[in-house]
């Protein structure tokens, strides 16, 4: 008979974890940094108390300011190690669990590991209705836990302790396999978390799982390698995958052999530098002017390591799909599949491999394009440095100010964004002079995000320059978690472009026929907000906090705020105010959005008019 010890099931559940271990080309990871937590009475007496007092766990325990931050912080971790690390979140009942939902939709759509742990009502059901909870007369066994289903990867409910033995493993199975991560929920109720079993003391020795690179079916090599041996003007999408797979050099050498260009997702982007001649930029709806030629040009479109979402693919008008055709490397199937491409299953490193030999073997040289790809980098880059040189004059332009960072912040420093205007100029305009030094959440684009996110990633990279990137609105939904970063002394910039409000959709109403309704942060005047600009001091409101901050109204101001930003030993929040509306603008491509084809205001009626003309000549 096997050895058994007596824990709780919340003892069980966390030692379990706590042995977990990822091994990727004879390099281990332990897999779980820690356990991000806010508590309350649905888990501080179960969970809470296995933290406090169960030894051996070594699981260190970081206190959270907001459920949904606190998920940010842990899926921006994730992503910083390319999803060999991860870490645990716990809430308690109610409205502390259904505050993760937010966090966990934007883990499942990028793909990034996090375990939540919510706390949940009575499994005995004895105390019901418990402080908290939400009662369904149609199900009693519904609790606002199952509102987590649809964007959970794995979703599980423990109601009896040995359950943990099955949940768990479930849970880990699913958050360390590259093509199905995303988040996993363990709702846990508070009864169960403190109820005992005599546990088999193998369930917790060590595991170690294997993170094995995916090999490519040789046959489906073939068959690609025919395919693309008849195409001339191909173009390599780098997606996410790429740097999951830590394929950068594969890219590369692949591009410069056949002098194939290269343009990026925002999760792809830094594969090159951005000075690298084949380096074309972003592609799709927030892409570079000469990306999205190229990709209209292209007969031939390989997708390494993307999902091909909508702003990548310009609502699906990118490409001339009359006449082209699109090679899809991934360890996804959903995505590979996408826009019926062809699809070869295969780690994006294994992937690229695998068709560069094929090709060789036929000796596959498209096109020479070189004189028609310099001119375009040449004019793109006289873009982006006429962008930058914006003059002050009149105040400060987002685009010179991010010119201006873009050229002072240090060569391995992590920018981090999520929302609003700035992810569309950081992808057209911001210069990657390295990789891994781009960080962007743009599969939810959740505000919010960009906070708690350069928290989690200073966690993942504590010795690297930290900045958050992000706008006036984004600072006010949500920056509780720069209180974490102070509490654990650790250092970020917070660069906050203080525009007016969410100009990015203030700008998408006004170029479909609005004069601007409610997206702006002026003042009420008369039926409306529009009166002046609301005056918002975010460097009082950072130093109440902690932080040191700064003002910068001209270019001449935020230099010598970044110096001292850079030379602070603390974090630091620094309060750009630019003027409204001087983002970047689209370059070459489209976005389908839903247009109001009735309407009183007869611009609007003529926006609608020429999106449908668009979508006749677009037709998918």
């Amino acid at each position: 008979m096997k050895n058994t010890v007596r824990l709780t099931a919340a003892q069980a559940l966390l030692q379990f974890l706590d042995n977990q271990y990822l091994e990727h080309e004879g390099r281990q990871y332990k897999f779980f940094e820690g356990i991000f937590g806010i508590f309350g009475h649905g888990n501080v007496l179960g969970i809470g108390e296995a933290l406090e007092y169960h030894r051996p766990l070594q699981l260190k325990y970081y206190r959270g300011h907001n459920e949904q931050g606190m998920v940010h912080a842990a899926a921006a971790f994730a992503k910083q190690n390319r999803r060999r690390r991860a870490f645990i979140c716990t809430s308690s009942i109610g409205p502390g669990a259904l505050n993760m939902v937010t966090g966990a939709g934007t883990a499942t759509v990028n793909r990034l590991p996090v375990l939540l742990i919510p706390g949940d009502t009575f499994a005995d059901r004895q105390p019901d209705p418990v402080l908290q909870q939400l009662e369904q007369p149609q199900d009693y066994s519904l609790t606002v836990n199952d509102a987590f289903r649809p964007v959970s990867r794995y979703f599980d409910r423990i109601n009896r302790p040995e359950q943990v033995m099955a949940a768990a493993s479930e849970a880990v199975r699913v958050l360390t396999d590259p093509a199905d991560t995303g988040a996993v929920t363990l709702a846990f109720p508070q009864d169960v978390q403190g109820e005992f079993w005599d546990y088999p003391e193998d369930f917790f020795a060590k595991r170690i799982h294997y993170l094995d690179r995916r090999p490519p079916n040789l046959e489906a090599v073939d068959r690609l390698v025919s395919a693309i041996a008849q195409k001339q003007r191909p173009l390599l999408i780098a997606g996410g995958g790429v740097r999951y797979s830590e394929a950068e050099a594969w890219v590369r050498s692949f591009a410069e052999k056949r002098h194939i260009p290269v343009v990026t997702t925002q999760a792809g982007k830094g594969a090159l530098p951005w000075d690298h001649p084949l380096n074309m930029g972003g592609i799709g709806t927030t892409g570079t002017e000469a990306a999205n030629v190229l990709a209209r040009e292209a007969d031939l479109v390989f997708a390494v390591g993307t999902r091909l979402q909508d702003f990548t693919t310009a609502s699906k008008t990118a490409f001339d799909r009359e006449h082209s055709d699109i090679v899809s490397i991934n360890v996804n199937r959903m995505d590979g599949r996408k826009m019926e491409a062809m699809w070869l299953d295969a780690d994006a490193k294994e992937g690229l491999s695998a068709l560069d030999a094929g090709l060789d073997a036929v000796q596959w040289q498209p096109a020479q394009r070189s004189d028609h790809l310099q001119q375009l980098k040449k004019c793109w880059n006289e873009e982006v440095n006429r962008l930058y040189a914006m003059p002050d004059d009149e105040g400060l332009p987002q685009t010179t100010a991010l010119g201006i960072v873009n050229e002072c912040v240090e060569d391995n420093a992590i920018m981090v964004g999520s929302s609003g205007s700035l992810p569309g100029d950081m992808q057209r305009l911001w210069r990657c002079r390295r990789a891994d030094t781009y960080h962007m959440e743009y599969g939810f684009s959740c505000m919010g995000y960009e906070i708690a996110g350069a928290y989690g990633v200073k966690l993942a990279e504590p010795d690297r320059p930290v900045y958050s990137m992000l706008s006036d609105g984004s600072y006010l939904m949500m920056h509780s978690e720069l209180t974490a970063a102070m509490q654990e002394g650790v250092k970020i910039v917070v660069v906050l472009m203080d525009n007016g409000g969410y100009q990015c959709i203030h700008d998408l109403q006004c170029s479909h026929g609005s004069r601007g309704f409610g997206n702006e942060l002026r003042y009420r005047s008369g039926d409306t907000l529009s009166g002046d600009y609301l005056a918002i001091d975010f460097a009082a409101m950072a130093k109440g906090l902690g932080l040191e901050a700064f003002r910068a109204e001209n270019a001449v101001q935020l230099r010598d705020a970044l110096r001292r930003a850079q030379e602070s030993p603390k974090s630091v929040l620094l309060d750009i105010k630019v003027k409204p509306g001087t983002h970047s603008g689209g370059y070459a491509s489209w976005w389908r959005v839903g247009v109001s084809q009735v309407s009183q205001e007869p611009a609007v009626e003529k926006a609608a008019q020429e999106a449908q003309q668009y979508l006749k000549k677009h037709q998918w």
